[in-house]
Protein backbone atom coordinates (compact mmCIF):
# COMPACT_ATOMS: atom_id res chain seq x y z
CA UNK A 1 0.00 0.00 0.00
CA UNK A 2 2.85 2.67 0.86
CA UNK A 3 4.78 1.76 -2.03
CA UNK A 4 1.24 2.45 -4.35
CA UNK A 5 0.99 5.17 -2.54
CA UNK A 6 4.68 6.78 -3.37
CA UNK A 7 4.42 5.64 -7.03
CA UNK A 8 0.72 7.94 -6.96
CA UNK A 9 2.66 10.54 -5.86
CA UNK A 10 5.55 10.90 -8.63
CA UNK A 11 3.12 10.50 -11.17
CA UNK A 12 1.06 13.52 -9.72
CA UNK A 13 4.42 15.18 -8.74
CA UNK A 14 5.42 14.32 -12.59
CA UNK A 15 2.82 16.23 -14.14
CA UNK A 16 2.56 19.83 -13.82
CA UNK A 17 -1.13 19.71 -14.37
CA UNK A 18 -1.70 17.00 -10.80
CA UNK A 19 0.75 19.22 -9.21
CA UNK A 20 -0.81 22.43 -9.59
CA UNK A 21 -4.10 20.89 -8.69
CA UNK A 22 -1.87 19.48 -5.39
CA UNK A 23 -0.87 23.18 -4.89
CA UNK A 24 -4.78 24.26 -5.03
CA UNK A 25 -5.60 21.56 -2.13
CA UNK A 26 -6.90 18.81 -3.66
CA UNK A 27 -7.36 16.03 -1.24
CA UNK A 28 -4.14 13.28 -2.32
CA UNK A 29 -5.91 10.66 0.02
CA UNK A 30 -8.74 10.84 -2.90
CA UNK A 31 -5.85 9.97 -5.60
CA UNK A 32 -4.31 7.72 -3.59
CA UNK A 33 -7.13 5.78 -3.18
CA UNK A 34 -8.43 5.80 -6.45
CA UNK A 35 -11.68 7.42 -5.72
CA UNK A 36 -10.41 10.64 -8.26
CA UNK A 37 -9.38 9.48 -11.97
CA UNK A 38 -6.39 11.10 -12.76
CA UNK A 39 -6.82 11.60 -16.03
CA UNK A 40 -10.05 13.14 -15.00
CA UNK A 41 -8.14 15.07 -13.11
CA UNK A 42 -5.86 16.07 -15.87
CA UNK A 43 -8.56 16.76 -18.38
CA UNK A 44 -10.58 19.08 -15.85
CA UNK A 45 -7.39 21.25 -15.56
CA UNK A 46 -7.22 21.91 -19.11
CA UNK A 47 -8.04 25.12 -21.04
CA UNK A 48 -10.90 24.37 -23.13
CA UNK A 49 -11.35 25.98 -26.66
CA UNK A 50 -14.43 24.99 -29.26
CA UNK A 51 -14.44 26.90 -32.68
CA UNK A 52 -17.84 28.11 -33.89
CA UNK A 53 -18.88 28.58 -37.97
CA UNK A 54 -22.07 27.20 -39.50
CA UNK A 55 -21.50 23.86 -40.61
CA UNK A 56 -18.28 23.11 -38.83
CA UNK A 57 -16.87 21.82 -42.81
CA UNK A 58 -15.19 24.86 -43.39
CA UNK A 59 -14.08 27.62 -41.42
CA UNK A 60 -14.04 25.88 -37.71
CA UNK A 61 -12.17 23.07 -38.51
CA UNK A 62 -9.84 25.05 -40.39
CA UNK A 63 -8.79 26.96 -36.68
CA UNK A 64 -9.22 23.80 -34.81
CA UNK A 65 -6.55 22.09 -37.00
CA UNK A 66 -4.52 25.16 -37.16
CA UNK A 67 -4.55 25.98 -33.38
CA UNK A 68 -3.49 22.32 -33.20
CA UNK A 69 -0.33 22.68 -34.96
CA UNK A 70 0.48 25.92 -33.38
CA UNK A 71 0.13 24.18 -29.68
CA UNK A 72 2.42 21.15 -31.07
CA UNK A 73 4.62 23.60 -32.31
CA UNK A 74 4.93 24.91 -28.94
CA UNK A 75 4.49 21.85 -26.81
CA UNK A 76 1.52 23.13 -25.74
CA UNK A 77 -1.35 20.18 -26.14
CA UNK A 78 -1.27 18.41 -23.40
CA UNK A 79 -2.94 21.68 -21.13
CA UNK A 80 -5.76 22.11 -23.80
CA UNK A 81 -9.24 20.68 -25.17
CA UNK A 82 -9.78 22.12 -28.61
CA UNK A 83 -12.99 20.93 -30.71
CA UNK A 84 -15.06 22.83 -33.34
CA UNK A 85 -18.69 23.03 -33.84
CA UNK A 86 -21.62 24.15 -36.09
CA UNK A 87 -24.16 26.31 -35.16
CA UNK A 88 -26.46 24.28 -37.51
CA UNK A 89 -26.88 20.77 -38.17
CA UNK A 90 -26.60 20.99 -41.98
CA UNK A 91 -23.45 18.72 -42.29
CA UNK A 92 -23.19 16.32 -38.99
CA UNK A 93 -20.94 13.69 -39.12
CA UNK A 94 -19.86 14.43 -42.63
CA UNK A 95 -15.47 15.60 -43.28
CA UNK A 96 -14.63 19.01 -43.69
CA UNK A 97 -14.89 20.27 -46.79
CA UNK A 98 -12.23 19.04 -49.14
CA UNK A 99 -11.19 22.73 -50.25
CA UNK A 100 -10.68 23.43 -46.93
CA UNK A 101 -8.78 20.04 -46.32
CA UNK A 102 -6.63 20.84 -49.52
CA UNK A 103 -5.67 24.60 -48.47
CA UNK A 104 -5.09 23.45 -45.09
CA UNK A 105 -2.97 20.38 -45.95
CA UNK A 106 -0.79 22.77 -48.48
CA UNK A 107 0.04 24.52 -44.85
CA UNK A 108 0.97 21.19 -43.15
CA UNK A 109 -2.44 20.94 -41.19
CA UNK A 110 -4.14 17.82 -41.20
CA UNK A 111 -8.22 18.25 -41.17
CA UNK A 112 -9.16 14.75 -42.66
CA UNK A 113 -9.74 12.79 -39.32
CA UNK A 114 -12.12 15.61 -38.23
CA UNK A 115 -16.24 15.32 -38.06
CA UNK A 116 -18.76 17.87 -38.04
CA UNK A 117 -21.01 18.15 -35.12
CA UNK A 118 -23.47 21.19 -33.88
CA UNK A 119 -23.24 23.16 -30.84
CA UNK A 120 -24.94 21.57 -27.99
CA UNK A 121 -25.87 22.76 -24.60
CA UNK A 122 -23.25 21.83 -22.73
CA UNK A 123 -20.70 23.10 -24.65
CA UNK A 124 -21.31 26.45 -23.08
CA UNK A 125 -20.53 24.92 -19.77
CA UNK A 126 -17.77 22.55 -20.69
CA UNK A 127 -15.66 25.40 -22.79
CA UNK A 128 -13.83 27.71 -21.69
CA UNK A 129 -13.66 29.56 -24.90
CA UNK A 130 -16.48 29.60 -27.64
CA UNK A 131 -15.02 31.70 -30.64
CA UNK A 132 -17.41 32.67 -33.64
CA UNK A 133 -16.50 33.33 -37.17
CA UNK A 134 -18.84 35.65 -37.76
CA UNK A 135 -21.65 37.91 -37.01
CA UNK A 136 -24.65 35.62 -37.34
CA UNK A 137 -23.05 32.16 -35.44
CA UNK A 138 -22.06 35.03 -32.61
CA UNK A 139 -25.54 35.76 -32.28
CA UNK A 140 -27.02 32.18 -32.65
CA UNK A 141 -24.47 31.53 -29.61
CA UNK A 142 -25.51 34.15 -27.83
CA UNK A 143 -29.37 33.49 -27.72
CA UNK A 144 -28.65 29.70 -27.04
CA UNK A 145 -26.32 30.55 -23.89
CA UNK A 146 -27.46 30.72 -20.58
CA UNK A 147 -26.28 34.13 -18.83
CA UNK A 148 -23.50 33.05 -16.76
CA UNK A 149 -21.53 31.44 -19.46
CA UNK A 150 -22.43 34.66 -21.91
CA UNK A 151 -18.94 35.55 -21.41
CA UNK A 152 -17.08 32.85 -22.90
CA UNK A 153 -18.30 33.69 -26.29
CA UNK A 154 -16.70 36.22 -28.07
CA UNK A 155 -15.25 36.91 -31.92
CA UNK A 156 -12.42 34.86 -33.01
CA UNK A 157 -10.61 37.74 -35.06
CA UNK A 158 -11.01 39.70 -32.14
CA UNK A 159 -7.30 38.51 -31.54
CA UNK A 160 -6.32 39.54 -34.38
CA UNK A 161 -7.07 43.37 -34.12
CA UNK A 162 -4.34 43.97 -37.25
CA UNK A 163 -6.34 42.75 -39.67
CA UNK A 164 -8.79 45.32 -39.23
CA UNK A 165 -12.23 43.30 -40.18
CA UNK A 166 -14.32 41.22 -37.16
CA UNK A 167 -15.71 38.18 -39.19
CA UNK A 168 -13.68 35.60 -40.91
CA UNK A 169 -16.04 35.35 -44.90
CA UNK A 170 -17.43 31.65 -45.63
CA UNK A 171 -15.48 30.46 -48.32
CA UNK A 172 -17.91 27.54 -48.73
CA UNK A 173 -19.24 29.20 -52.29
CA UNK A 174 -16.30 31.01 -53.49
CA UNK A 175 -12.86 30.03 -55.56
CA UNK A 176 -9.35 28.46 -53.93
CA UNK A 177 -8.59 32.29 -52.81
CA UNK A 178 -11.51 32.08 -50.45
CA UNK A 179 -9.88 29.12 -48.92
CA UNK A 180 -6.40 30.74 -48.61
CA UNK A 181 -8.04 33.79 -47.61
CA UNK A 182 -9.75 32.36 -44.17
CA UNK A 183 -6.45 30.48 -43.75
CA UNK A 184 -4.59 33.98 -43.04
CA UNK A 185 -6.71 34.97 -40.98
CA UNK A 186 -7.29 32.03 -38.94
CA UNK A 187 -3.45 31.73 -38.56
CA UNK A 188 -3.61 35.54 -37.55
CA UNK A 189 -5.98 35.18 -34.58
CA UNK A 190 -4.54 31.45 -33.45
CA UNK A 191 -1.42 33.52 -32.95
CA UNK A 192 -2.75 36.24 -30.93
CA UNK A 193 -5.32 33.97 -28.94
CA UNK A 194 -2.51 31.72 -27.98
CA UNK A 195 -0.30 34.86 -26.96
CA UNK A 196 -3.12 36.66 -25.16
CA UNK A 197 -3.51 33.16 -23.24
CA UNK A 198 0.36 33.66 -22.41
CA UNK A 199 0.43 37.05 -21.76
CA UNK A 200 -2.83 36.88 -19.19
CA UNK A 201 -0.82 33.72 -17.65
CA UNK A 202 -3.75 30.95 -18.62
CA UNK A 203 -1.41 29.16 -19.86
CA UNK A 204 1.60 29.60 -17.90
CA UNK A 205 -0.46 28.64 -15.22
CA UNK A 206 -0.84 24.80 -16.48
CA UNK A 207 2.70 24.75 -17.49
Amino acid sequence: MVASRQHNLLVVLSCPVLARVLIKGYPLKKINSGVVNLQAVIDMEKIKVLFVCMGNICRSPTAEGVFEKLLKEQNLEPYFTIDSAGTHAYHVGEPPDWRSQQAALDRDVELAHLRARKVIMGDFEDFDFLLAMDDDNFVTLMNACPEAYKSKISYFLDYAPQLDVREVPDPYFGGKYGFERVLDMIEAASVGFLSMLQKTGRVNEKV
